[in-house]
């Protein structure tokens, strides 16, 4: 390392610095969007046991812009449990792609240590 010149350090060292920062804003980022699918799919959940324990003779409706619209019952639960599966795979996606973000960021802190342990010592 000692024979790159001071300004191609640099170059490296503000490379690494930004892809550790921009790693951890999207990390944070995917562990928001986690959190608001899993309470979205949790209050669909609640939905679907609330209908299943209705009557089969209760009318259900469903919320269209500012109106309702009478729904079949198998109609409506096919509807929620599309949506909950969804909102499942779009979980799983943003966990993989907040595994991947997390890994990048620990290896731009690792390189980063290494270059602070292991530069020169003035």
């Amino acid at each position: 390392m000692s024979t790159l010149s001071d300004d191609t350090l640099r170059k490296i060292l503000v490379q690494i610095q930004q892809t550790a920062v921009q790693s951890q804003r999207n990390l944070n980022l995917s562990r928001t969007q986690i959190q608001a699918k899993e309470r979205e799919r949790r209050i669909l959940q609640l939905t679907i046991e609330e209908i299943n324990s209705l009557d089969d003779n209760v009318n259900l409706y469903k919320g269209v812009g500012k109106m309702f619209i009478n729904v079949p019952r198998p109609e409506l639960q096919k509807g929620l449990k599309e949506e909950e599966k969804e909102l499942s795979d779009d979980v799983s996606t943003l966990q993989k792609k907040a595994k991947y973000l997390e890994k990048q960021f620990n290896d731009a802190q690792g390189q980063l240590r290494d270059i602070f342990q292991h530069g020169p010592k003035q």
